[in-house]
């Protein structure tokens, strides 16, 4: 027999997975804790529902960085050629004044620490090196979509979150 979760005394389950006696004392903690967990969960909705679309593509870079780090995982930085002691995801065309290309997989590789950061992208290695990878025809189509102008709406950016997501577990699978 099971124990209530509020008192200890053992009853008998009414409900599947029954985890509270029915006295009154007990029965009004159980329905306590029925009712915070459905506030918990309306108000996580509520945190995304409202949240900035800022902040809502901030989280989607998140998702889609880690997506491309775990995609190049093994390979060497695009720009130095030289395994990475630390990973990142580096933009040929930065995030700040290329929107269009912000979530495009042909503009994002992986890159050392050093050379994303300390040599600001070294761009023309990366260039080299993604021209080899990617294809002069591919590289000249996204040179065109970079210089596009776009707007993300809160659909879109979850939807790349939802996308992103999914991608990731396949890779982890």
């Amino acid at each position: 027999m099971p124990k209530c979760k509020n008192c200890k005394q053992p009853f008998e389950q009414v409900r599947f997975l029954q985890k509270y006696c029915l006295q009154e004392e007990c029965v009004k903690i159980w329905v306590d804790e029925i009712k915070n967990a459905a506030w918990k969960k309306k108000k996580q909705q509520w945190k995304v529902d409202n949240q900035k679309l800022s902040d809502l593509i901030q989280a989607a870079q998140i998702v889609f960085n880690q997506y491309i780090r775990l995609r190049d995982a093994g390979s060497v930085c695009i720009s130095c050629q030289k395994p990475a002691k630390k990973e990142n995801a580096g933009h040929y065309w930065n995030t700040a004044y290329h929107q269009a290309v912000r979530f495009d997989e042909d503009n994002v590789h992986l890159q050392c620490e050093h050379c994303n950061n300390s040599k600001h992208g070294d761009l023309a290695n990366y260039q080299v090196h993604l021209i080899a990878k990617i294809g002069q025809e591919r590289f000249d189509l996204l040179k065109a979509r970079a210089k596009e102008t776009r707007k993300f709406t809160r659909d879109e950016v979850q939807e790349i979150i939802k996308h992103y997501k999914a991608e990731i577990k396949k890779i982890k699978k």
